[in-house]
């Protein structure tokens, strides 16, 4: 029930933003600079108190790094010398490899010339850059500064000066999204030559901008003109068509990748291998010493209180009925889904053959497959997948 992998990935949450995009509901936003300051001195305390933090929680933190992941908001909003400080302090608390994946998620148009230096110095070999759209129309309507056209300089940018691998984000979604205009995204960002695509289905709830002017409705934040969801079911399948056909074979339900450039540190999360997160909103799940058994927990979710070191991190030990669910919902996301033999190997048989029995009915339906060793799911499967994950664990077995 364990994790498959013994190194340890590493998160950074930068939850700094220019401006916040009206579809965003993540823990980020707009700081002045003497908050992002008091942030990374923080993060830098965090981090050189995470042993003594697993100790007294009975922890097992594996003793080599193979992944690093900077996330956000924007973290190349920060200063040339912060950026430095995290990265010093990472490696000064851990062993990171040499051949380690490292990853900035950074926004078209805000890397200088001084932090593109500095994420180098650093040892950054992968930037994730969220162009979101090639459209110009697009990207304005969700509050986006960019154009289509500086996104692809940057990445040459990039490219000449040396980072290894590069990532486009892209969403399929957005308002004034057409058919032609997603085509033109897509193309974009094949002939651009990255090694990495990720697609997201756009996703909005109340709580973004364009999320309650969608219930509202509204029409300031472009909810009028956001495509239908059968629409965005199409651009989906019309995203790996030709990923897939350009030779970004996908790997998991958001991500295509030419071979050997899947993302590392993302493919942790959904094999249940350990990670520990830093700053605001970050989640971990490391080992029990003793047991073996998965522990999660998390960071405050907002800023002051993240800041007050006295709020205390909720530690959960996961049971065997919340690790069973985790490796199937986690688990299928992948496109080679999950092993049935592990599956047996880690789980009651009577767990495992409840789940196969539903998911050869899914099958009928076209929406998962099922050979003598694995259970996946299909391209349908996947637009509708969190449906299948609930019909998978409805009924939940008795936990032992």
């Amino acid at each position: 029930m364990g994790a498959v992998d013994n190194t340890l990935g590493l998160y950074l949450s930068v939850p700094f933003c220019k401006a916040k995009c009206t579809f965003c509901n993540f823990a980020s936003d707009a700081y002045p600079p003497e908050r992002m300051a008091a942030y990374v001195d923080q993060v830098v305390s965090e981090v050189a108190s995470s042993h003594d933090f697993a100790a007294k929680h009975g922890l097992a933190v594996p003793s080599q790094v193979d992944s690093i992941f900077l996330g956000g908001g924007t973290p190349s909003l920060l200063e040339p010398a912060q950026m430095k400080a995290l990265f010093r302090s990472l490696r000064a608390g851990f062993e990171v490899i040499k051949s380690a994946e490292i990853t900035v998620e950074a926004a078209p148009g805000q890397i200088s010339d001084a932090l593109l230096d500095a994420l180098l110095a650093s040892g950054v070999n992968r930037i994730s850059l969220g162009v979101q759209s090639f459209v110009d129309t697009e990207s304005r309507a969700v509050g986006r500064s960019h154009t289509g056209s500086s996104c692809l300089l940057e990445l040459e940018r990039l490219r000449a000066a040396g980072v290894r691998d590069l990532n486009v984000d892209l969403i399929a979604g957005l308002p004034h999204q057409t058919i032609a205009s997603w085509a033109q995204s897509l193309q974009q960002a094949i002939n651009s030559g990255v090694d990495h695509v990720s697609v997201y289905m756009l996703e909005v709830d109340e709580d973004s901008r364009l999320g309650r002017e969608l219930i509202g409705p509204g029409v300031r934040y472009g909810a009028n003109a956001a495509p239908t969801e059968s629409l965005v079911a199409d651009l989906y399948a019309q995203a790996c068509e030709a990923l897939n056909g350009a030779g970004l074979a996908q790997y998991e339900i958001s991500n295509f990748a030419r071979p050997g450039h899947a993302s590392r540190h993302n493919l942790k999360y959904w094999t249940r291998a350990p990670y520990l997160g830093f700053g605001l909103d970050a989640h971990s799940m490391l080992l029990d010493a003793v047991t073996g058994g998965a522990v999660r927990f998390a960071n405050a979710d907002d800023l002051d209180g993240y800041m007050n070191t006295a709020d205390a991190v909720d530690v959960e030990r996961v049971d065997a009925l919340e690790a069973w669910e985790e490796s199937i919902f986690l688990g299928l996301r992948l496109i080679d889904g999950v092993s049935i033999p592990t599956l047996q190997r880690d789980y009651p048989p009577a767990w495992v053959d409840a789940m196969v029995e539903t998911s050869r009915t899914l099958a009928d339906s076209g929406l998962m497959s099922v050979t003598q060793d694995r259970v996946a799911l299909t391209q349908a499967g996947r637009i509708v997948s969190s449906s299948i994950f609930g019909e998978l664990l409805a009924g939940e077995p008795v936990a032992v």
